[in-house]
């Protein structure tokens, strides 16, 4: 005799549905609904910051303070490793973080609401201290992450809510008239899936999903509105039209006039230009949003050790008699051996030693301390700003004025010095005083307080691990040692006796000199190094060093394939 035993009830919580259909899809609903309210937080921020300043974005400010507290080794490989594109990274990957402790929030509002509001207003509170704690910051700049975090912390209350409901007490399904005939197994496997079935689509789930997916929608919708419409407004911040309406002095002194032949890249393919176009001009610093500076606004302050401190606006700058023009090549400290950060411009500006003299600039100084209207601090030594003949305040780059994300409206040279400790952007105030009294923003980080650039080499042409035919073909590219100038550049190939390249005609002593070798490359693998020669006689060092803490040294060397 056959017996067949009696499907047993699935089973259910006190809400009346299984535990398992009612856990998933809370939980992902749940973890959706931290989300939302962290969008709609930051979309709610943005038009808030439009009135307050752009800075003051909870994404700007938590970027701006992460770039400050992370270790140096961070910061250099984020540098090697994104180039130019560095803070675009930072910014996604503190979005990122963001939306998983936001998917953390929605999940723990589901077992309490305190924890999610808690949770929404720690965000806030980290947000507003970055933004108020800053070197240019104000309380005034916490207002943004506080209206978004109360209004974070509303939407989540809202999305959790329909999630959340007592479930409805129902009846159990009446169990249907069993037949004496016995059932096979299939059979009760069909009968247990459609009671689970029954119970999933039961209105005592404890979740009214309509409402979720309707709030869900008015929310994203608002965060979208309130995110781009504050984009938009703090574009009234924006100054590339003031900039636009400028005429930069003429120069009272321009460059020197280029000889024939100046400019191998014409000849030679692949080869770095003498001069960098302003939009292919390598840009390091640690600015998220680009401070936006307006002309009539502007004042440089002079400060400290001065017998006669004072500021001058922009049309005094523009208008002293000893408005200069000058080529010079900017280096940065993080460049590597073989690197890109490195650029030559045509700049226009005043002689920063005269103007340091002229308002009697004490002997005791030792140290230029200067500030952007961001705050950032750059400590160049007051030696070199009055002995560099070139080292200057500069206002124009190509026959332009400065471009926005290169220190509009005015910025600090000195060549010889890596940027670091030369080449102030947005400069608002020069205070001379002492490396004993003040350690600059690098220095404080590590960075050794003098940056004179080292001697430097590159190979641009021909590209490395890049097949070319067979035969001749020019080995070329750039040299610099800023002040003293290049005098000789040799190449290598393989294991072979280094030969003299030929140098461009010179033009001044801070800017690169290109340099080419012509040689004739049967099918095959080559390795390729080069050397250069300052004009002092100072040969470019073999010894391999990391850019951290005073610049790279080392020969660059690539592998070409000629087929």
């Amino acid at each position: 005799m056959t017996t067949t035993e009696e499907a047993p009830a699935p089973a259910t919580g006190p809400d009346g549905p299984p535990a398992a259909v009612r856990r998933g899809p809370r939980r992902l609903l749940g973890a959706l609904a931290g989300l939302v309210a962290a969008a709609v937080a930051l979309g709610v921020a943005e038009p808030v910051a439009a009135f307050v300043g752009p800075a003051s974005s909870p994404v700007v400010a938590v970027g701006d303070t992460v770039i400050t507290l992370v270790p140096e080794p961070v910061k250099q490989f984020a540098i090697s490793t994104f180039g130019e594109n560095d803070k675009i990274a930072l910014v996604a990957g503190t979005l990122v973080v963001v939306a998983l402790y936001a998917l953390l929030i929605g999940l723990l509002s589901l077992r309490s609401r305190r924890l999610g509001v808690a949770g929404i207003a720690l965000f806030g509170v980290l947000g507003a201290l970055a933004a108020a704690t800053r070197p240019a910051g104000g309380l005034l700049d916490a207002l943004p992450s506080v209206v978004g975090a109360l209004v974070g912390i509303l939407a989540l209350l809202l999305l959790v809510d329909p999630l959340t409901l007592p479930a409805r007490a129902t009846a159990p399904p009446t169990a249907a008239p069993r037949t004496a005939a016995p059932r096979t197994a299939d059979e009760a496997v069909m009968d247990r899936l459609r009671d689970a079935l029954s119970m999933a689509d039961r209105t005592g789930t404890g979740m009214d999903r309509r409402r979720f997916f309707l709030t869900g929608g008015v929310a994203l919708g608002a965060a979208a509105v309130t995110g781009g419409g504050g984009r938009f407004l703090q574009r009234r911040f924006d100054v590339s039209n003031a900039r636009g309406d400028l005429t930069l002095p003429t120069p009272s002194s321009p460059a020197a006039a280029l000889p024939p032949g100046a400019d191998l890249a014409e000849q030679v393919e692949g080869l770095t230009p003498l001069f960098t176009p302003t939009r292919d001009f390598y840009r390091v610093d640690t600015a998220i949003t680009v401070p936006q500076v307006r002309p009539a606004d502007y004042r440089l302050e002079l400060t400290g050790m001065f017998d006669s401190p004072r500021s001058y606006t922009l049309a005094e700058l523009f208008g002293r008699d000893d408005v200069i023009e000058r080529d010079v090549t900017l280096t940065c400290v993080s460049n590597e051996v073989g690197g890109q950060l490195a650029g030559t411009a045509r700049w226009i500006g005043v002689p920063l030693g005269d103007l340091l003299r002229e308002n009697g600039v004490s002997g005791r100084s030792d140290q230029l301390v200067c500030r952007s209207v961001d705050g950032m601090t750059i400590g160049a030594p007051t030696r070199s700003a009055l002995e560099v003949e070139d080292a200057m305040i500069v206002f124009g780059m190509n026959g332009e004025p400065l471009p926005v994300e290169h220190g509009f409206p005015v910025r600090m040279l000195i060549p010889g010095l890596y940027g670091y400790v030369s080449a102030c952007k947005w400069m608002t105030s020069i205070e001379a005083t002492t490396y004993d009294a003040f350690d600059a923003y690098w220095v404080e980080r590590d960075w050794a307080a003098d940056g004179p650039i080292k001697v430097a080499s590159r190979i641009d042409t021909p590209a490395p691990l890049r097949q070319f035919p067979a035969g001749r073909r020019a080995i070329a590219g750039v040299a610099w040692a800023q002040t003293r100038g290049i005098s000789r550049v040799e190449v290598r190939v393989d294991d072979g006796r280094w030969q003299e390249a030929r140098l461009a005609p010179a033009v001044d002593a801070d800017l690169w000199r290109q340099w080419q070798l012509p040689f004739d490359f049967a099918p095959g693998s080559y390795q390729l190094t080069v050397r250069a020669t300052a004009a002092d006689g100072e040969v470019q060092t073999e010894e391999r060093a990391r850019p951290f803490p005073n610049g790279a040294s080392g020969l660059h060397s690539i592998r070409v394939i000629a087929t």
